[in-house]
Formats: structure tokens, sequence, C-alpha cells
């Protein structure tokens, strides 16, 4: 039976996993915010879904807060201190995998912390379903169990705890398999007590250091110390009926915004016809073209990313080099990465968009042995060189694919939406928001629909324009005559992303929606 949106008043979480949406859902019951319930879907991902995300990596909020502020939080590492273009001599690039690749702080607690001042619940209660599932273990899904076996030869031979873990009997768990984390369990419960900082200051600071130690991570007891989440503002726009807001750089939260200004210019009438998805395509290629040469570390850029949002003729322009009729040749080389989004609206209307990720899957594939984290390997995406766009440098922030996206209509209604996916999650916001905000689609149906995916995802090196079974059959023609380089992909995929949204209307009532791609589910009341 497909899908459909559920509507409720008091609350409301989606993420791409039941369980966690129901982690958050029991939170609000128990008198938590949207935030408080946030920490707790993100605590449960992170054991139920550890392919995807983790602790150990990064994450990025954006909020609405009832009075209308609009504002974001930043838990994003830096490269370690011993992380130079001298530790990789010899090499061509970081590596992806192993010692070399966890070579950043994990940002991801210190978001959380940053979140929960003021928070109303305490934390042991937010980590309680988080600690009981790594404990007592849950059930390996479909797509958990397909990534461990796909990976499982690079993932085996790393040094730390992942074999023990995740391979316990010698192969990847299979669908319906338990696994059991309790190392894991133990870090909660001991973040619990001995409080958020503790990661990076405290006793647990101290153990993961060792540990990294151990292993050969560059990151230090130096650098965890060193690490604050921060607040930038996030950025905005402005397009016919709302003003949509994302991340502000490092994250590719303003090439998010710029597709969306720019297919605003055009015209397109009908959902998912020609117009519609040529033009979003072509939208995609301008403002990747300006992200891969100006999004980076705000530390290292001196671009006014705001200011081309803010200016309709720079914009104007860049919207009348798209053709309508031809696609620009794309030859652009494009990230990927693993990642869980997910949401939650609480009845006071409060809205948090949500995003974290360790990048790959598995992140580095260093699982530390005393604690039982999964160490991101985001900082493999550092250039090695002298200069330029994302080049190495000791405490600089990598170039990040997460982005969290929010929007305020003019009539009222607020909508948090987002998806994993790497380079697909700008196209996958454009997709589903267009629909739903331009077309009049539900929004259910919105994400439920076929999708696209322009460049490279999972990580396949091809750069073709991937297109789901479902669209209308004369699309696929029409866009291989206009010169797209086609590629169908079979029935919905996890290759399109994990999407999910929620928009609360000015009556009070929400509406959700999850990805039939995901594990996940709407959970309100």
């Amino acid at each position: 039976m497909p899908l459909r949106t559920i509507s409720a008043h008091n609350g409301m979480v989606t993420s791409p996993h039941v369980l966690a949406s129901d982690a958050g859902l029991s939170v609000l019951r128990d008198g938590g915010s949207a935030v408080d319930a946030c920490v707790a879907v993100a605590a449960t991902l992170a054991v139920v879904y550890p392919h995807m995300t983790g602790i150990g990596g990064d994450g990025f909020w954006v909020m609405r807060e009832p009075d209308g502020r609009v504002h974001a939080i930043h838990g994003c590492g830096g490269a370690a201190g011993a992380a130079d273009l001298a530790l990789y001599a010899g090499l061509e690039a970081v590596p992806t995998r192993g010692p070399l690749a966890a070579n950043t702080v994990a940002g991801t607690i210190s978001g959380w912390a940053a979140a929960l001042e003021g928070g109303r619940l305490p934390l042991s209660r937010l980590l309680r379903d988080a600690c009981r599932h790594a404990r007592a273990g849950v059930a390996v899904t479909a797509g958990g169990a397909g990534i461990a076996a796909a990976k499982g030869d690079e993932l085996r031979g790393q040094p730390g705890a992942y074999a023990a873990i995740f391979e316990p009997e010698g192969q990847p768990l299979v669908e319906g398999d338990v696994l059991r984390q309790p190392q894991l369990a133990d870090t909660l419960e001991r973040l619990a007590t001995e409080g958020l900082e503790s990661f990076y200051t405290g006793a647990l600071a101290a153990d993961i250091a060792a540990d990294l130690a151990l292993l050969g991570s560059p990151v230090s007891a130096a650098d965890l110390a060193a690490h604050v989440a921060t607040r930038p503002d996030p950025l905005h726009a402005a397009i016919g009926g709302a003003t949509l807001y994302n991340s502000a750089p490092p994250t590719q939260g303003f090439a998010s915004l710029l597709i969306l200004a720019l297919f605003d210019r055009l015209q397109a009438q009908q959902a998912d016809g020609f117009d519609h998805v040529h033009g979003l395509v072509e939208a995609t290629k301008q403002a990747f073209l300006i992200r891969d040469v100006h999004v980076g570390d705000p530390a290292f850029h001196d671009y006014d990313w705001q200011g081309l949002l803010d200016d309709p003729a720079a914009l104007d322009a860049l919207a009348g080099k798209i053709d309508p009729a031809r696609a620009l040749p794309w030859p652009q080389p494009s990230q990927y990465g693993d990642t869980c989004w997910f949401a939650a609206a609480d009845g006071e209307g409060r809205l948090v968009s949500c995003i974290q990720s360790t990048y790959h899957e598995f992140g580095s594939g260093l699982v530390l042995p005393k604690t039982g984290i999964i160490w991101q390997n985001r900082g493999s995406s550092f250039r090695l060189a002298e200069s330029g766009w994302n080049a190495l440098r000791p405490g600089r922030k990598p170039f990040h694919t997460l982005n969290p996206a929010l929007a305020v209509f003019d009539d009222g209604r607020v909508m948090a939406y987002g998806t994993m996916g790497g380079e697909g999650q700008p196209q996958t916001q454009a997709a589903l928001f267009t629909r739903y905000a331009r077309y009049g689609v539900d929004v259910q149906e919105a994400i439920s629909r076929p999708r696209w995916l322009l460049g490279r995802t999972w990580g396949e090196q091809s750069t073709t324009l991937k297109l789901e079974d479902g669209f209308d059959e004369s699309l696929y023609a029409d866009l291989i005559a206009a010169g797209h380089d086609v590629e169908r992909v079979g029935p919905l995929t996890a290759m399109m992303g994990h999407a999910g949204a929620i928009i609360r209307h000015p009556d009070g009532r929400l509406d959700g929606a999850t990805d039939p791609r995901s594990d996940g589910g709407v959970a309100a009341w």
C-alpha cells in the first residue's frame, strides 16, 4: 500500500528508521521540545543506522522557534593539528578508509550540546532508547545488510573493532540478525552521566584519544579539547511565495538555495514534465559550478554567498545561462556520502531540520575498541594541495555535502525537509520542494514519486543523469534528445536518498512524510 501523508497537532518526528522516529516521539510525549526529540532521534540513529551515521561524525541543525526566529548550529570538526601535507607524503589523495582517513574531529556531540542549552529533559532520558537498543540489540535492516556485505572487504581489515562488532561470526550480519554494540551503549551511558562535554575534555575524551592514537589516527586529545560548535547565521533566499533557509558553508546549503532561486526564474508548467526536470538539472549545474570553486571553510574563502542570493540581477544572469532546450555538457567530478536527515516539530510551533553523517558507509572504518565509536572520514574529501579549494590544512573544516533545509511560506506554513545522498541532497531537496510548493503535489507523493540524480553516488564514478523508473516514457526520450546522458536505474532505489518532510500549517496542523526508499516512518500524536 502506498505511503500517505500523516497529520497531527501535538508533535511529529520523521526519520529514516522507525525506531528513531519512535524514540523522538516518546520524548515529545514526555514533555520534551522538538530539539530534545532530535537529540533522541540522532542518538538512536547512531545505534540502529550505524552504516549511515554515528556520534563519531558531524551534524548540522537549522531551527525555527515559535517566535519566528530561524537559527543554525554547526557541529563540524576541523582537521587534526598533525594532518598536514607531510603526513600524506607520497600519496596522491587522502585515503577513504583507515587511520589516515580519520583525520578530523567529530563534531556531532558538540552540536547536541549547543542545541540542548536550556533543554527540558535530562540527558539520560534523551539517550534512553539509544542505550537500550545498543545493549539489547536491534534487527539489521535490508539496507544495512546490503551495505555491510558490499563494503565488508574494505572494512573488516581496518584496525579497531569493526569485525568484532559487525561481523561477530566472521561474516557480515544479514537482514534480521541482531546487532549488539555494548561498547557504544557504555559510551552513551557515560555521556548521560559525565555530560556531553566529556566527549571533548573529560574522561571519555581521554579514552577516545587513546583509541585514536592506538589505531593510527592523527586526531589527538588536544584536537578534541580545542573543538567547539559554532552558530553561523543560516543562508536564505527569497522565491515566489516563500523564504528558504539552509546551512552556511562549509556545507553545500548555498547550492541547494541557488538551485531553487534559479528555477524560480524559469517557466515550467507541469510537475515532472521536461521543463521541470530539465530546468532543475540545469539549475543544479550552474549552482555546482559555483559551489565547486567557492564553497568551503569560511576561514579560507571570502566569497559573498548571501550577497549572490540577495542579488536579483545576478540571479537573473545565471538563470539566463540555462538553455531551456539543451543540456550543458557535464563532465564535472562530484561528491558522495551517506547521511541521515531527520526532523521534529512540537506543539509550541518549534520546527527542527537536522542532518548528521560519518561521510562514507561506516566512515573511515575505524571503530574505537574502548568506546564502540565509528569515526568519520569526512576529511578524506580534502585535496592534497598547497592551496586552493578544500586544500588540506590543520584546523581547516572540510567541504560538507550535509545541508538541512527549511522554508517559511508567505501564507504562514513552515516546512522542514531534507535527505541523505551526498551529491543528490540539493537535487532531491529541489525535486520534493518544487513538487509540493510550486505544483501542489501532496508532500508524501512528492517524496514517493520517482527521482533523478546528476552525478556520482554510493562510490560510483559515473556522472550521468540517473533516473528511476516511473516517469512518463516521453520524458526519458526528451531528455536524451536535449543532450542529457541519461541512465535508467530501475525502480525506487536508495541511490536517490532517504528524504522526509514536516510541514506546520498556520492552524497548528502538522503534516509529515517519509521515504519509501528507507526504513523510516513518521511518528505523531
